[in-house]
């Protein structure tokens, strides 16, 4: 087990705190590394007992996200990814191994998790590591010209509070998105033989949201998306297609 230190004092500031940091008395945190089964495969995954930044653990709707991208592999095969909210990184790495495919890892801007994502990808054989970036949503994004056509996340609806960031960051990633083909094609559903069939999108925003919350909060959301020029659709199994509002699409090819 690793031993990382942190100051609780960083975490609840108090205005009348007089000590000096040599007074400032440290507690140790701790890591757990357990073992997960993803589909066809096992991880070794680091994980913070405690952290304030809610990136410690693995959560179920990971998984289930995990089996869903294993059945439409041919939707994201290809692509230039990046994973918001990647928390341990289990699911970037997840994907690097069994697609190979070119992912980027987001998280707050926490050296912390950085670090631990590192960890994780060389505790399961991915050398060099993920490409990560620092970034707390709302914040402005630190590419300028982003070139990610899909983004991916898992379960990150849960702090009502920060909807709003969250929404400006997709905005700019999907509406700044730099592709280096501009060929257009027809709108996300085509008919064919009297039936909808769906075409991913060139970008496209995939979240999987698993954990229940209240259908007000989950609605000020998807509005809050809609405002912001956004389109959202449910594609099955809790997992939603969110893209800029426009007549066309960029291929997947």
């Amino acid at each position: 087990m690793d031993i990382a230190l942190f100051s609780p004092s960083s975490l609840f500031p108090d205005e009348d705190d007089t000590s000096s940091p040599d007074e400032t008395t440290e507690t140790q945190q701790s890591y757990e590394e357990r073992r997960h089964e993803f589909p066809g495969m096992e991880l070794l995954i680091r994980e913070f007992s405690f952290h304030q930044l809610n990136a410690n653990l693995l959560w179920p709707g990971t998984f289930a996200f995990a089996e869903w991208l294993v059945q439409h592999r041919s939707w994201i095969e290809g692509r230039r990814c990046i994973e918001l909210g990647s928390g341990t990184g289990a699911l970037a790495i997840y994907l690097q191994k069994l697609f190979c495919l070119d992912i980027t890892t987001s998280d707050y801007d926490d050296q912390e998790i950085e670090e631990n994502i590192a960890h994780n990808c060389r505790a399961n054989g991915i050398t060099p590591i993920l490409p990560h970036v620092k970034h707390t949503w709302g914040d402005t994004f630190p590419a300028a010209d982003p070139d990610w056509d899909l983004i991916i996340a898992s379960d990150i609806l849960l702090y009502v509070k920060q909807y709003a960031n969250l929404i400006k960051t997709l905005s700019f990633l999907l509406k700044s998105y730099k592709p280096k083909d501009n060929k257009a094609v027809p709108p996300m559903e085509n008919e064919q033989n009297g039936e909808a069939e769906f075409r991913l999108p060139r970008p496209a925003f995939l979240m999987s949201w698993r954990r229940r919350i209240g259908k007000e909060d989950e609605s000020l959301f998807f509005t809050g998306c809609t405002n912001a020029g956004l389109e959202a659709k449910h594609i099955g199994s809790r997992v939603y297609c969110i893209k800029p509002m426009q007549t066309a699409v960029l291929e997947t090819i």
